[in-house]
């Protein structure tokens, strides 16, 4: 039996935010055939020199990207939508926790998220609730002595 279900994109999206967010979905799709310990050097090699995304503005992104991408929104577009959504940070200039893992309670299943000050962007999920199993962190800066 399937139940009708209706997916609700994010309103107020600037079209500037909607175009950019377009081209991080399109860089995103190829990403996600590549098998994790390639796909985690191509996000290292991507995330260097950026500074870290606050939670404010890994939202914004990800809202961009749920604007303009019905994959990306669906129940099975974890790893599109939270790929999509660092690349669209990285355009700005900055990186989210990027996350790949499992939940830890039922149904157990392997899912992608982002994370910015140290949550989970727009998840839904209680805390403890996904354990991540590869993560390609923002780069921290090294203050000298």
């Amino acid at each position: 039996m399937s139940v009708p279900s209706a997916l609700e994109r994010p309103q107020g999206v600037p079209w500037r935010a909607r175009a950019a967010a377009r081209l991080a979905v399109a860089a995103a799709f190829p990403l996600t055939l590549l098998p994790p310990r390639r796909l985690r050097a191509v996000l290292a090699l991507v995330s260097r020199g950026a500074r870290p995304a606050g939670y404010a503005e890994a939202k914004a992104a990800k809202d961009a990207v749920l604007a303009v991408s019905l994959t990306c929104l669906g129940v099975h577009g974890c790893l599109p939508r939270s790929l999509a959504t660092v690349l669209l940070c990285r355009m700005r200039g900055s990186w989210p926790d990027w996350c790949a893992g499992t939940r830890t309670r039922p149904p157990f299943g392997a899912h992608a998220w982002v994370e910015a000050e140290g949550r989970p962007v727009e998840e839904s999920v209680p805390e403890g609730y996904l354990i991540p199993l590869i993560a390609v962190t923002a780069p921290r800066r090294h203050r000298p002595h």
